[in-house]
């Protein structure tokens, strides 16, 4: 199962880019061998499309992931049964929870907690339109 921490920093940062914008980069990452990354983004934007691409072609911590920042309990439960914890603590910090935000800090994730915060201001603009989104 991929985890965030698998990708390369670059990669990380062009991913923050795609929260809210970056289009360019979405296609690129379709294009280039991370289709799961511009499915992501598009997951947390809102798309339920992305969410199920992620479902059906391998990703569904990924999906997962996307539930529990929504705050689904079984996500959370799933991930927790799946022993993703990392994917916990992501969440968590999207929440801002400060021991999440500390273990990132702790980890000097800083790429990675930059992430979370794009998605929490995303998240708490309401700026995005389900109806909207295609993946």
């Amino acid at each position: 199962m991929p985890n965030l921490l698998k990708y390369p920093p670059k990669i990380l940062i062009a991913f923050g880019e795609t929260i809210g914008g970056g289009k360019d980069i979405l296609e690129w990452f379709l294009k280039n061998g991370y289709p799961e990354l511009a499915a992501f983004s598009y997951a947390v934007q809102g798309s339920d499309e992305a969410v199920d691409w992620l479902l059906k072609n391998g990703f569904p911590e990924l999906a997962a992931l996307d539930s529990a920042i929504d705050e689904d309990q079984k996500a959370y439960e799933w991930l927790k049964r799946n022993n993703l914890t990392f994917h916990i603590v992501f969440a968590e910090a999207v929440h801002g929870k400060g021991e999440a935000i500390e273990w990132f800090l702790s980890h000097n994730l800083n790429v990675l907690l930059n992430i979370t915060q794009k998605i929490r201001k995303l998240r708490d603009s309401h700026t995005f339109d389900y109806h909207k989104l295609h993946f």
